[in-house]
């Protein structure tokens, strides 16, 4: 999903034209997590509300505590971020290659179990069941973009565009043998939508109809990139 940063102070961002010009990219590093756990909420709050059932505070230090691990879906080892002339991190996004994230399920598991005890856990692995019905982990034969946010300040100024530019060219996105980077984005996100099909995505067909225990506005629909035509 591609979104703003959730309610958290305002960065001090300098103007849009002069942010633009000055940012740079390169992967996330531990001590990210503080200024990565908000944008990464706000790549999905509706996912992230329905799965972990707690307040926007708890969702955002539960990510930034897993995004300090060097495994799994939240570890900083799969997030690239974009940072401005003064280091601030501006936007992120994550790579997971289906063929290396066969664990991904037992570690978040883990990382639930440490940060909320096992009660809560159970319900949230619950719920995941059911998310994970309609945001399916990628294949081994496919690479999935995920929490693709930017600072709420920047959108617009081509940002998020050049940090995926940025991924594909530093190899973070193989797309040879045949690979396909695919990625999700929910049906009432249109402005996502429209900034994906710009970046080259094309909508993929429906596997199944959504689980009737799925809410309704977190109907999904995946992406494949294609390149520009």
């Amino acid at each position: 999903m591609h979104a703003v940063q959730a309610d958290r102070p305002d960065l001090g961002m300098p103007p849009r034209g002069r942010a633009a010009a000055t940012l740079s990219f390169r992967p996330a590093r531990p001590e990210d997590a503080d200024a990565c756990a908000p944008l990464i909420f706000a790549s999905g709050v509706r996912e992230f509300g329905f799965f972990l059932g707690e307040p926007a505070a708890t969702c955002i230090d539960f990510l930034a505590f897993a995004f300090g691990s060097k495994q799994g879906r939240f570890s900083y080892r799969r997030h690239r971020v974009a940072v401005d002339g003064n280091a601030r991190v501006v936007a992120v996004l994550a790579v997971h290659d289906g063929r290396r994230t066969w664990l991904d399920d037992p570690h978040v598991a883990l990382m639930l179990l440490l940060f909320f005890g096992v009660r809560r856990t159970v319900r949230m692995l619950l719920r995941g069941l059911t998310l994970e019905s309609e945001l399916p982990a990628p294949k081994s034969s496919q690479t999935l973009i995920a929490h693709c946010a930017t600072h709420e300040q920047l959108r617009g100024t081509g940002l998020f565009s050049g940090l995926f530019a940025d991924a594909l060219h530093a190899g973070s996105l193989e797309r040879d043998g045949g690979r396909q980077v695919v990625l999700d984005v929910l049906v009432s996100n249109t402005r996502a939508y429209g900034l994906y099909r710009r970046l080259g995505f094309i909508e993929l067909p429906r596997r199944a109809p959504a689980s009737p225990r799925l809410p309704r506005e977190l109907e999904s629909v995946r992406m494949q990139f294609v390149g520009r035509g």
